[in-house]
């Protein structure tokens, strides 16, 4: 089995990890799963102080379990989020090839070019 260092240098093969890279990126920092996480848990915690709700908290909301229901709303809400989430996960954006993100080489390169461009 080759090791990674004696594969050729190849420019597709390079952007293409380099796509794989950002496109994990996006996904973990995706805010339907920030949002969707943060309603699972305050809905399991809101549902669960509503099970156990007193008597006198329940008189005060007029006979109705308030945080039940909202804890359950919650949680529908967080999971529905990670469902969509599930089903449609982000897409990197891909750049047609004249305004692609290119390396760091060539933007030091194009850096120069415009350094000596400049007007005095």
């Amino acid at each position: 089995m080759a090791d990674e260092t004696d594969r050729p240098e190849d420019e597709l093969l390079a952007e293409g990890e380099e796509l794989q890279k950002v496109s994990a990126a996006a996904r973990l920092f995706d805010v339907r799963r920030v949002i969707g996480g943060l309603f699972v848990v305050y809905g399991l915690l809101v549902a669960l102080l509503g099970l156990f709700d007193s008597d006198a908290e329940i008189a005060k909301a007029q006979g109705v379990r308030i945080n039940l229901w909202m804890g359950l709303a919650m949680l529908a809400l967080g999971l529905l989020m990670l469902l969509w989430l599930r089903l449609n996960p982000a897409q990197v954006a891909r750049f047609p090839a004249e305004t692609r993100p290119t390396t760091v080489r060539s933007v030091k390169a194009r850096t120069e070019c415009n350094r000596s461009r400049r007007f005095d």
